[in-house]
C-alpha cells in the first residue's frame, strides 16, 4: 500500500469527507477505513506536515509547486469524483496511461460551444486538487469543408490511483465499455455523460455511442433500464458499425427528473429545457 502525500489524510477528512458507503474503490478502502479509527491523531499529524512543508520543499523560490509523484496522490476518490470520471469516460473523456511514470490521467474535451460547462467541471476538479488551477485556453483547429472549430481541453494531475479506471476502461488500447459501469452510473454520471455526449432528438433523447459496439450499446440499454428505469433501444448512428442510444419519449421526463440537479445551465438545452 502506497504512503499517502503529506496532505491527503487532512483533505480526506475536512474537504472531501469520504463515507465509507461512498468509497467504490473498494481494493483499498479498508487502509482507509483503518485511518478513520485514529482520525484526531491522523488529523493532527497531517496538519502538522502541511505546516512543516509549507514551510520547506514544497514551494520553490518561485512560489511554484514542486511536483508530487503519481504513487504519493490521493486516493480512494469520492463517489462524485468516480461519477464524473465513469461520465466523462461515457463520452468524450479519455484516461491516459503515461509512457513515462507509473500513473494515469483523465483527459476532458469539448468543443468552444460549451465552454462555460467545461469551465465549470474544470473549477470543480481544480477546488479539489485535481487539476491545475490554470484556467485551460480556447483552440482553434481546422475541421471538415474547411470550417474552423473551436474546442477546449484540460487534463487531471497524474495518480496511480487512477490506474485501475484506465485498466477498466481500455483493452489494447481501445476504450470498452467496463462490465461493472453499472456500479459506478449514479445520476451525477448520468448527467455528465448527456453533457458530454447527448443531446434531445425529436420527442426522445439520444446518447452519441458511436464509438462502442453494438453489444455494448445493448449493455448500457440494460443498465440504464436497471439503475434508472429508463427505456431506450439502439439505433444505427447512419455509418456502418456506429450506434446510438435512443432513449424514448415516455421515458424522457424521468430522465430530466434525475440528472436536471446536475445539469449545468449552460447545458440544460440539451434535455429541451
Amino acid at each position: 500500500m502506497p504512503e499517502l502525500a503529506p496532505n491527503a489524510n487532512y483533505l480526506f477528512y475536512d474537504n472531501i469527507s469520504i463515507k465509507q458507503e461512498e468509497c467504490l474503490d473498494s481494493t483499498i478502502l479498508a487502509h482507509y477505513t483503518s485511518l478513520a479509527v485514529s482520525k484526531t491523531k491522523t488529523k493532527a499529524k497531517a496538519k502538522s506536515n502541511i505546516s512543516n512543508i509549507n514551510n520547506s520543499n514544497i514551494f520553490t523560490k518561485n512560489s511554484k509547486f514542486v511536483k508530487i509523484p503519481a504513487i504519493q496522490r490521493i486516493g480512494p476518490h469520492n463517489k462524485n469524483i468516480l461519477s464524473i470520471l465513469f461520465g466523462s469516460l461515457l463520452g468524450d473523456g479519455h484516461a491516459e496511461r503515461r509512457s513515462k511514470g507509473n500513473g494515469t490521467r483523465i483527459s476532458f474535451y469539448q468543443e468552444g460551444s460549451h465552454v462555460s460547462y467545461l469551465l465549470w467541471l474544470h473549477n470543480y476538479l481544480a477546488d479539489l486538487g485535481y487539476c491545475s488551477s490554470k484556467i485551460p485556453l480556447i483552440q482553434t483547429r481546422l475541421g471538415q469543408k474547411g470550417i474552423v472549430r473551436k474546442t477546449l481541453r484540460f487534463r487531471t494531475w497524474t495518480y496511480s490511483s487512477f490506474n485501475w479506471i484506465q485498466e477498466l476502461w481500455y483493452i489494447n488500447g481501445i476504450k470498452k465499455v467496463p462490465s461493472n459501469i453499472g456500479e459506478f452510473l449514479t445520476p451525477l454520471a448520468l448527467a455528465i455523460w448527456i453533457m458530454d455526449d447527448g443531446g434531445k432528438v425529436g420527442s426522445g433523447f439520444k446518447f452519441s455511442t458511436n464509438s462502442f459496439s453494438y453489444s455494448e450499446c445493448l449493455f448500457l440499454v440494460k443498465v440504464l433500464y436497471e439503475n434508472f428505469n429508463l427505456k431506450a433501444s439502439v439505433q444505427s448512428a447512419g455509418k456502418e458499425n456506429q450506434y446510438i442510444i435512443y432513449v424514448w419519449k415516455e421515458s424522457l421526463p424521468l430522465l430530466r427528473e434525475i440528472v436536471l440537479p446536475y445539469v449545468h445551465s449552460s447545458m440544460k438545452y440539451k434535455l429541451g429545457l
